[in-house]
């Protein structure tokens, strides 16, 4: 009996142990409680899953950077519309964290043609399923000129959007009941609508469309973001956006750089930033400190929602340790949600070189093998539940 007595001591301390063991993380310390934040969406109304997916917006910047791949499930360099692909799996055996797709062809006179719009409503279903996260862009043709995106012969498009009645007021009105549509269908399989990071607009600091710095008058550009949020929101009844603005910023710049046009704290939810700057890596890290600075100051959550060297190339050769010097490395320790790669071009031939990610093949494979390793990027696996309110985070 005192033996018996004995072991089932020991089985209960170790019990005890376990159970306390259980408490702590990997390096034996209690897990840290972060601290109690009030965040604010633009949309008083959003859905609970929105509200989720902002809270951990914001809290996952305290733990690493999401990585995140445009058209990624959609198509990639070797593929078109394969159910499960992924560039980005094929060659690390996990999915990007964030799904980047552009919306335009779901809005404008695209819409009745597009042979893809199908496969993006399914791919972001998919995307949804396995817990990641949807951001979405818009290259919009332009609604006065028949043009596409990058037609900037007018600048008085605007101007004619913000102009009740006229007729681009009435098209450009068309495409958005036509995102409203599309928006408040996108269901997950428990019925719930799914929340989208959405970026009209981006770029705006560029020349390149319509909506950018030389068609349109800084008063233009704020009415005409504020036009289209209180449209889809008010009018609509679209509650499952959080609003990105994204400025272009390939320099080194400043904090006040991020807020070029800015349409008022209370119209924007999340600091995104497109940046195209090569391999001037010294210009990347200020900016990523910059942006997380605002951030911070603004209580808004961010992120590099476009980036890459086309490519993948250095002074014209193959780049095969980008992956580690020019995002792992710069993003280490910086509050920053995510960062997004532009696209792979669909391109079996390898005609061109169209690829902002690698591929199967590609020679810079190993080097991002050791990004997937690293312990601030993180990709599908490891996210937390991104669409369950985060610990001590309230969202109004």
């Amino acid at each position: 009996m005192k033996a018996l007595y004995t072991i089932l001591a020991a089985l209960s301390l170790f019990c005890i142990g376990c159970s306390s063991d259980d408490k702590k993380d990997s390096d034996g310390n209690e897990p840290e409680v972060p601290t109690a934040i009030e965040l604010k969406l633009s949309d008083p109304n959003a859905t609970a899953e929105t509200k989720a997916l902002y809270s951990n917006l914001w809290r996952i910047q305290e733990k690493g950077t999401m990585f995140g791949h445009h058209d990624d499930l959609l198509y990639g360099r070797n593929w078109m519309t394969q159910a499960g692909r992924s560039d980005i799996k094929e060659v690390c055996g996990d999915y990007p964290a964030v799904f980047s797709v552009d919306f335009a062809e779901i809005m404008d006179d695209r819409s009745t043609t597009s042979t893809l719009n199908n496969d993006r409503a399914r791919v972001i279903k998919e995307a949804r399923e396995r817990g990641e996260v949807i951001t979405a862009c818009c290259h919009l043709n332009n609604p006065l000129t028949g043009g596409d995106s990058w037609d900037n012969s007018k600048n008085t498009v605007a101007k004619e959007i913000l102009t009740e009645g006229s007729a681009t007021n009435v098209k450009f009105n068309s495409w958005l009941d036509k995102l409203a549509v599309f928006a408040n269908n996108l269901k997950d399989n428990n019925g719930k609508v799914i929340p989208i990071i959405f970026r009209p607009f981006h770029e705006h600091t560029q020349t390149w469309s319509w909506w950018g710095s030389s068609a349109t008058t800084q008063e233009e550009f704020i009415n005409l973001w504020k036009y289209t949020v209180d449209y889809l929101k008010n009018k609509k009844q679209v509650h499952s956006f959080i609003y990105a603005i994204s400025p272009q910023l390939d320099s080194q710049g400043t904090v006040d750089s991020f807020l070029f046009r800015w349409p008022g704290d209370n119209y924007v939810d999340f600091i995104g930033w497109d940046s195209y700057h090569g391999t001037n890596t010294t210009a990347f890290s200020t900016n990523l400190r910059n942006l997380a600075t605002l951030s911070q100051q603004k209580l808004k959550p961010c992120g590099v929602t476009e980036t890459g060297v086309e490519g993948i190339v250095k002074n014209g050769a193959p780049y095969d340790t980008y992956w580690t010097n020019e995002i792992s490395v710069p993003l280490t320790g910086k509050k920053v949600s995510m960062v997004v790669m532009w696209r792979n071009k669909y391109d079996p031939l390898h005609e061109g070189t169209h690829f902002y990610a690698p591929f199967e093949g590609h020679s810079s494979v190993a080097n991002f093998k050791l990004l997937y390793a690293s312990p601030n990027m993180i990709f599908s696996k490891k996210l937390p539940d991104m669409y369950t309110m985060a610990a001590n985070t309230t969202v109004k």
